[in-house]
């Protein structure tokens, strides 16, 4: 079952008094974030220079018993993440955060994203004799910060030298034994902000419904490019490296991997998804019954599609809850199996109607195929299709999980083609234009070149997800040779 899958969610608390329970802060934060990344999970807390760190691939609540927590201790600070890999393989050697233990202290980190030289970086420094334990792009951003480190006077001016030379996508939290510290890359691709409980602790996060989770008050979005510390002094800012570039937003936030009840950039997810549907409903207008959503982003859109035409909106689906992306698949006969455990249509809803049925993309195809059928199994007179992003026609480089053309569907058939091919009447996408719209005036950039190939950087010469496996691969086929 093939979907775009999300990149990672990050969270980071610092609090000025020691000894609080910020395990259990972390961890209802990360269950907030869960959406973010189900492979794994992980947490680091701070007590007095002291890291204590566990993590374990599942779900948060899989993953971090009562007994698990309590053995976490209290501390003062605390970082956590939840994983979906865009870069190396979902072993628990990659689950996050990562801990560093150097000459001058130690370091825990936590990233949402994906570098666009993560490849060279690393090469060059294993020619140096650094020695990586993971396949993750985020253990190099790790090491250039250390390196930095060790002849920098303090963990912020190593971090600021770091993102000098480290391109992508790169939502971080960084753990020192002293701060807390906070950057988002000069694109600012990936979401990440701040807020402040009522006790004075500040909490850093991926979306404001992390922050929501555990009663802290929204303050306001890391800008692109800043560096925000948090210590004992309070609140620092660094902003060299703000409006060095155009700001490159990334669109599908809006459209599938944010929780609707998050704000960013000002603007409700909620609400720009109602307006996706809206804009589809002007675009592709057709003669219909009932309008129904694919769970769950394709809801709010559906709503909002169903208000713009005047088609009443059903609920068309009930979803398993308890299906994880960890649910097993034996074999490729029972995939059709996945979805009909995962989704089951409302029978009465559709049956004898002419359905437009509103969902968040198409990738390959498949899974769509086999949801339409499941309509038409039920009864569907007709189904007309709409998409609330435009076609994928381009890899992602930047924590999406599309690094190759050859997955999507969009680059071998025509439209008309891919009608056919998912069994629908009609199929329409949001414009480019429209996606564009989503934020309204809110947003003055957006990153979408997943959809029309503009990057807002220079392309990666390396692209697989699996890149540090094939590279240890070749480089253990090579020393064999050579012996």
């Amino acid at each position: 079952m093939r979907k775009i899958n999300e990149e990672c969610g990050i969270f980071g608390i610092y609090c000025n008094k020691q000894q609080q329970d910020v395990a259990s802060l972390a961890y209802y934060g990360l269950y907030a974030l869960q959406h973010r990344g189900q492979e794994a999970c992980g947490i680091t807390v701070n007590d007095d220079g002291i890291f204590t760190t566990y993590k374990d691939r599942g779900l948060v609540n899989e993953v971090f018993t009562h007994n698990h927590l309590a053995a976490l201790g209290k501390g003062n600070m605390a970082v956590g993440h939840v994983r979906y890999g865009t870069a190396g393989g979902n072993g628990r050697e990659n689950a996050q955060p990562i801990v560093v233990n150097h000459i001058k202290g130690s370091m825990a980190i936590c990233h949402n994203g994906n570098l666009t030289n993560s490849y060279e970086l690393r090469t060059a420094l294993e020619e140096q004799g650094s020695i990586f334990h993971s396949t993750s792009d985020t253990e190099v951003i790790a090491y250039m910060i250390t390196k930095e480190r060790v002849s920098c006077k303090s963990i912020e001016e190593a971090v600021t030298r770091a993102v000098d030379k480290i391109e992508g996508a790169y939502s971080l939290v960084i753990m020192s034994p002293s701060k807390l510290i906070a950057v988002r890359d000069k694109n600012g691709f990936r979401p990440l902000c701040y807020g402040k409980r009522a006790d004075g602790s500040y909490v850093v996060a991926s979306e404001t419904c992390a922050l929501d989770a555990i009663n802290a008050k929204f303050i306001r979005e890391i800008n692109p490019g800043e560096i925000v510390e948090f210590s004992e002094e309070g609140i620092t800012t660094i902003t060299e490296h703000c409006k060095k570039r155009e700001p490159s937003f990334c669109v599908f936030e809006y459209i599938y991997f944010a929780r609707p009840d998050s704000v960013m950039n000002g603007i409700s997810v909620h609400n720009a998804r109602l307006r996706a549907g809206a804009f589809l409903a002007e675009e592709y207008p057709v003669v219909a019954d009932v309008v129904i959503g694919v769970p769950d982003s394709g809801i709010d859109a559906a709503v909002g599609y169903s208000r713009a035409s005047g088609i009443p909106y059903e609920i068309g689906f009930i979803k398993n809850k308890y299906i994880g992306r960890t649910f097993i698949v034996p074999g490729q006969k029972t995939r059709e199996d996945k979805v009909r455990i995962k989704l089951n249509v409302i029978k009465e809803v559709v049956a004898n109607k002419r359905v437009v049925l509103v969902d968040d993309s198409i990738v390959r195809g498949t899974t769509s195929a086999r949801i339409v059928n499941l309509l038409r199994e039920a009864g569907a007179k007709e189904v007309h299709m709409r998409i609330t992003a435009p076609p994928f026609t381009n890899p992602c480089y930047y924590g999406t999980d599309i690094d190759s053309k050859e997955y999507l569907i969009a680059c071998q058939h025509t439209n008309e083609q891919i009608r056919d091919i998912i069994g629908v009447d009609s199929l329409g996408y949001l414009s480019i234009e429209n996606a564009r719209r989503l934020a309204g005036d809110n947003v003055k950039g957006f990153c979408t070149a997943c959809f029309d190939g503009n990057y807002p950087t220079s392309i990666p010469k390396h692209t697989s997800k699996h890149r540090f496996e094939r590279k240890i691969s070749e480089n253990k086929a090579e020393n064999e040779e050579n012996n």
